[in-house]
């Protein structure tokens, strides 16, 4: 099993995270939400000497889609997003690109299906199909390593937004239980805003899932 290496970074208008998950024994790599900073980003990885091997995105709004282009092209690397998430990231309206003042669209070079396997930098990561945010949001889970990208479906104590264009809570809350619930309790959960959490934790304390 590779050696997960997780680096957080706040980045943006609005403060989401954006993780670095580095393979220790290889120095490959893979982005999750570069939504902003893209020229920090690249020049963290350079300066490093980290091998960018993908960049892949829970989800198409603004706050963690904005730069992905940005850092895959400077890397020479594909974006992944979820097959079902292409419709949001082509509306200015359902990304919210619009309502921050800069209204634009964003693609995938590979848009994935729930249930597959990414290897990439040494990782195996499973695509969780989670509606509920977004039409089409998605998590990360790499399998063998028990760390889970959740984006905005799940965070600390709470879950994502469902007001915007595209959101369902009725959606996100079956998600939630029949896709992330079903994970070890000792899941370490990487959410796109606030605090980490556990899977174990948000089963038992999180109001918006009894």
């Amino acid at each position: 099993m590779a050696d997960l290496r997780i680096e957080e970074y706040n980045v943006g208008d609005i403060g989401t995270n954006c993780y670095f998950i580095v393979n220790a024994d290889t120095k490959e790599m893979v982005i999750i939400d570069p939504g902003g900073d893209g020229a920090d980003l690249i020049r963290r990885i350079k300066g490093r000497g980290l091998k960018l091997q993908a960049v892949l995105l829970t989800h198409g709004h603004y706050d963690h889609a904005h730069h992905a282009r940005m850092v895959a092209d400077a890397f020479g690397v594909f974006v992944y997003a979820s097959e079902k998430e292409e419709a949001t990231m082509h509306d200015i309206q359902k990304n919210v690109s619009a309502m921050f003042g800069n209204p634009e669209t964003y693609d995938a070079d590979v848009y994935t299906k729930d249930g597959d396997v990414l290897d990439l930098a040494g990782f195996k990561i499973k695509v969780l199909s989670t509606p509920g945010h977004t039409e089409g949001g998605c998590c990360y889970y790499f399998d063998g390593n028990k760390v889970l990208a959740s984006g905005d479906t799940l965070f600390c104590g709470s879950v994502g937004r469902t007001d915007f264009k595209g959101g369902s809570m009725s959606d996100l809350v079956r998600s939630v239980k029949e896709k992330l619930f079903v994970l070890p309790n000792d899941t370490a959960v990487l959410p796109g805003h606030e605090a980490r959490t556990t899977i174990g934790y948000e089963k038992q304390y999180n109001m918006y899932l009894a």
